[in-house]
């Protein structure tokens, strides 16, 4: 073994150690992996990169090996873009962990129920043309692209990554009952869609409007919310892709 692998190693394992890791599996770790790379023949970096990013990636203090987290948490939920950054970070700190965005643009994640780890969110523009410049700048940090959105990019890392045993959360939260967090734009436009309908609704028991016209006014309203939250929402887009470029 090299000089310059053992000092990667020795990097490697104080990182490990800092984010509360046990001895005894920081030493397995080690171990497996330098047997890898006696197998493979390349120096540890070129390997795994960077050591203290590679050290985040490893986990710090999830579950020992063998002990798979099957009790886990899930909770699905969403929010504007004007509210979903404050939003992350508040479900971040009660220890849940975005695993993706599905096609609805939903946060779809997940919380160990052996060993929750608080969780830092970032949202970046990532378009084509800044895509693996804005993924080369962040990785080395331990950030991990965890969803996509329009322009944007959702990452996430573990709290222990920078923050070492502080990273861990001891209590965990219940579940929230909502699902849904809108920023004040967004209750306005459900306040709007709600009073419309619930005027067309007044209206079609009172017999000034039919079935077919309350299902027209409802869809009708429906798809023009949609329409003006979209159109907000891709303006904001747009903004903040041009600033990034101007930048």
């Amino acid at each position: 073994m090299t000089t310059e692998s053992e000092r990667y190693f020795t990097e490697l394992s104080d990182a490990l150690r800092t984010t509360g890791v046990p001895a005894e599996q920081i030493a397995a770790t080690v171990e497996d992996l330098r047997g890898h790379l006696d197998g493979t023949g390349t120096a540890p970096e070129e390997e795994f990169g960077p050591a203290a990013a590679f050290a985040a990636q490893l986990g710090g203090l999830a579950p020992l090996p063998g002990e798979p987290d099957g009790k886990a948490e899930t909770w699905t939920w969403t929010a504007d873009l004007f509210n979903d950054r404050r939003m992350l970070a508040v479900h971040g700190e009660q220890g849940w962990e975005v695993e993706s965005l599905d096609s609805l643009g939903r946060f779809v994640c997940r919380r160990s129920a052996t060993a929750p780890l608080r969780w830092e969110y970032r949202r970046e523009v990532i378009g084509v043309r800044r895509r693996a410049k804005v993924l080369a700048e962040l990785e080395p940090e331990g950030w991990e692209l965890c969803g996509e959105w329009l322009v944007y990019g959702y990452f996430k890392r573990p709290r222990a990554a920078t923050a070492g045993p502080a990273g861990a959360l001891d209590a965990r939260p219940a579940a929230p009952l909502r699902w849904l967090f809108l920023s004040r734009r967004g209750k306005v436009a459900l306040v709007l869609w709600a009073v419309i309908v619930g005027g067309a609704t007044a209206a079609c028991f009172i017999g000034t409007l039919g079935m077919g016209g309350l299902a027209i006014t409802i869809a009708l309203t429906s798809s023009f919310s949609a329409l003006v939250t979209a159109q907000l929402e891709t303006t904001k887009g747009r903004v903040d892709q041009g600033r990034v470029d101007q930048g």
